[in-house]
């Protein structure tokens, strides 16, 4: 491989690592500033030197923010592209958009108004993506001053009621579409707002004056699963029922999540409920792999830097406990090496330094098929002895690779525009939820220089045929 060849591949490994594990959010070691500074910059680099491969990570698994980042610089740059390149990121950002959360693809929206595009192609990806809403009058009510923005900039036709109830709320005195005359009747009748969305009502209830508690018990029959995980610690002050969810449906960093904010003695309390719930969760995210992945020994970082930030609480503790539970499911024979917990990975809190060096020699003492490190990589305790001992390991132990290690890291470092790396030659991927683990080992060996950038390169075509024939199906 050439050199041009492995800084491109480098390169390209380095832009997805940083689109699935940033979030522009302030990290531990690092401010909200400076992640959104290299961010933007990554992607302008990215962009400007390699673009069909920057489109082709709509395909891959980053994050929501990276991929509305992504569609908008490439709606942003159309002039630059040829028409072969302009019909294929068109196909592509349809379908990413079709996977987006509406309330990230109306940011979109509304910032290509901010920057004035309003090209041709601009206004019929808004249109279809806005044709293609199951229910309009939902999004008018839910989502009422982003579809507005939307209309206005794309010159979208508005269905029956639609555009009355954006532009012209109050003329009306009734609508016929059941959702948009409970919104009406909301302003001014408490009893209709137990009709409407929790965050539509929410507002008009505090606008109402009405008791939280009381509030709660009325919106929980129309409580989405991802409200109700969000509303537990909420319904549990207000000593309001109703609002529990199945927590056996809910995905599996969520659900980690949610269990690392409860108190130890609850967790300890409810350790069968949790851990049943943990383990129904990594089955459903391994799904044909259970049980396929030979021996496995994760080193795991419980460490004080793994509770994250104020704006992401225990996040990369989060994503290592739902990855203890997700190689669970995956390996044949699985043992999970916490750096300080020991005991059921349930109890699990963040504290003390960083030291991974012994830890992985206690994981390959055991000489797995797979060693997984989960950690931010800051090996402190002392510096540098966990790449020493994977370096050793590496040229003198296992010279043949017996044993695949990869390094997974929940954080972004601004500074290096990537996730901090163990060592050289030990394939690291950034990481976001454990649920993407199986397709980030894949990714994984083109982040050594093992693989070629034109292996790279089939291999995220490849993907991008799979994307949009998945897509395309379901539309």
């Amino acid at each position: 491989m050439s050199r041009a060849d492995r800084i491109a591949c480098e390169d390209v490994v380095m832009f997805v690592n940083a689109a699935i594990t940033s979030t522009a959010q302030r990290e531990f070691r690092s401010t909200a500033a400076a992640q959104r500074l290299s961010l933007d910059f990554l992607h302008e680099y990215v962009l400007g030197n390699y673009r069909d491969l920057y489109a082709a990570t709509l395909a891959l698994d980053v994050n929501q923010l990276n991929a509305a980042m992504v569609v908008t610089n490439l709606l942003r740059t159309a002039r630059e592209a040829s028409r072969e390149q302009r019909a294929r990121e068109g196909r592509l950002i349809a379908a990413r958009l079709r996977t987006l959360p509406p309330q990230r693809v109306y940011g979109v929206f509304r910032d290509l108004r901010r920057l004035g595009i309003n090209n041709r192609r601009t206004r019929a990806i808004v249109r279809d993506w806005v044709a293609a809403r199951p229910d309009p009058a939902f999004d008018a009510v839910k989502y009422r001053r982003s579809l507005s923005v939307a209309a206005r900039h794309a010159h979208l036709p508005l269905p029956g009621e639609v555009g009355t109830a954006l532009f012209a709320w109050r003329r009306p005195r009734r609508y016929e579409t059941p959702i948009l005359e409970a919104w009406r009747r909301a302003h001014y009748d408490q009893r209709a707002l137990y009709e409407l969305p929790y965050t539509v009502a929410e507002g008009l209830a505090a606008q109402h004056g009405i008791d939280r508690a009381r509030f709660l018990s009325g919106i929980a029959p129309r409580l989405t699963a991802g409200e109700r995980l969000r509303l537990q610690g909420s319904a549990v002050r207000h000593k309001v029922d109703g609002v529990a969810m199945d927590l056996a449906t809910a995905p599996l960093t969520r659900l980690a999540s949610y269990a690392l904010s409860l108190p130890r003695p609850e967790r300890l309390r409810r350790r069968d409920e949790l851990t049943g719930a943990l383990r129904a969760a990594a089955r459903r995210a391994a799904r044909r792999q259970a049980g396929t992945w030979g021996r496995v020994v994760a080193v795991l970082d419980d460490s004080y830097s793994a509770a994250g930030s104020g704006t992401k609480r225990r996040r990369p503790l989060a994503v290592a406990l739902a990855t203890h539970y997700l190689l669970e499911a995956l390996a044949a024979d699985f043992t999970g090496l916490w750096l300080h917990h020991r005991g059921d990975p349930l109890l699990v809190h963040p504290v003390g330094a960083t030291g991974l060096g012994v830890r992985i020699l206690d994981a390959l003492e055991r000489r797995p098929d797979r060693l997984v490190i989960v950690s931010d990589g800051w090996d402190n305790d002392p510096p540098g002895q966990a790449a020493e001992v994977l370096r050793i390991w590496r040229t003198r132990l296992d010279p043949d690779q017996h044993t695949s290690i990869v390094h997974l890291n929940p954080v972004y470092d601004a500074d290096t525009f990537d996730v901090r790396r163990l060592a050289d030659g030990v394939a690291t991927v950034g990481v976001r939820d454990a649920e993407d683990v199986a397709a980030l080992v894949e990714l994984a060996r083109f982040a050594t220089g093992r693989a070629g950038f034109d292996e790279l390169r089939r291999h995220l075509a490849d993907r991008v045929e799979r994307f949009l024939d998945d897509q395309e199906a379901v539309s």
